[in-house]
């Protein structure tokens, strides 16, 4: 896998957190926390800087694709300011979700970093356990497990989750496509606390992404993510120790979500 840009991996780590089991057409997901219309934007900053913006949205209306319909998700994110000059980032994401089965039935993607360009398209056939990868004029195909996430499905079916079933300190494994390969993604879950933001105080959930050792991320445990503690479970703030300095990203705005945030 070619090296994605830092403050886009954060994106990738985040949306990319769980998976469920065995696919069954007519399985219903219960989902009370997002819909249609839905949009939030992030701003990722070294210390006072501002590195770069991200920006995740479901379209107005459903699509269907493969006959089931879907929502049509696009998570973008770009470089700004200085890190524009240094390492210019234009990435754009694209998932077809299930409405029911919160399961990508389309994928796309189009990366822009630098010189690096990449544009693919992925369609799972989930009753084959299988993802077609399409870049160029090259297909290929690749056996995958039961109900294999993208990198925008988990994320979209870990807001679904109950945490009060979840234990402190569990780590849940998940795995999701990318690139070519099946990666195991860990999280811990850490429990639950009370952050500040632009907005104001709200209760969180305290997740920890598990990091291969590398050499960008300072340990196992570098990055921490709060997420709303709320029907929503939407991402408010996540923090990544570098071996040099840290790097934030920080909702800066949302319009859409299915239930009002708690500001106090």
């Amino acid at each position: 896998m070619k090296p994605v840009h830092l403050t886009i991996l954060i994106s990738l780590t985040v949306i990319s957190l769980f998976a469920f089991t065995q696919f069954e057409q007519n399985r219903v997901i219960p989902n009370k926390s997002f819909g249609t219309g839905e949009k939030v934007e992030y701003r990722v900053h070294y210390g006072f800087i501002n590195a770069a913006e991200a920006k995740v949205e479901i379209a107005k209306s459903v699509t269907i694709v493969n006959n089931r319909p879907c929502f049509k998700i696009n998570v973008t994110g770009r470089t700004v300011g200085p890190f524009d000059l240094i390492s210019k980032v234009r990435d754009n994401w694209r998932s077809y979700v299930d409405t029911s089965a919160i399961l990508p039935h389309v994928f796309y993607q189009n990366i822009q970093e630098n010189k690096y360009r990449k544009e693919e398209t992925i369609v799972f056939k989930h009753d084959r356990d299988q993802a077609v990868s399409s870049i160029k004029d090259e297909t290929k195909t690749y056996s995958v497990p039961n109900n294999i996430h993208d990198i925008i499905s988990g994320y979209f079916f870990l807001r679904t989750l109950n945490f009060d079933k979840i234990s402190e300190g569990e780590v849940i494994e998940v795995p999701t496509f990318f690139d070519g390969e099946v990666y195991k993604l860990r999280v811990r879950y850490v429990g639950k606390d009370v952050i500040k933001t632009k907005f104001g105080k709200t209760r969180v959930l305290r997740l920890n992404p598990l990091i291969p050792d590398n050499k960008l991320f300072k340990g196992e445990g570098a990055m921490k993510l709060w997420v709303s503690d709320d029907a929503n479970r939407i991402p408010l703030k996540v923090q990544v120790e570098l071996m040099i300095g840290s790097l934030e990203m920080d909702i800066k705005s949302y319009k859409g979500l299915r239930k009002d945030l708690v500001w106090f």
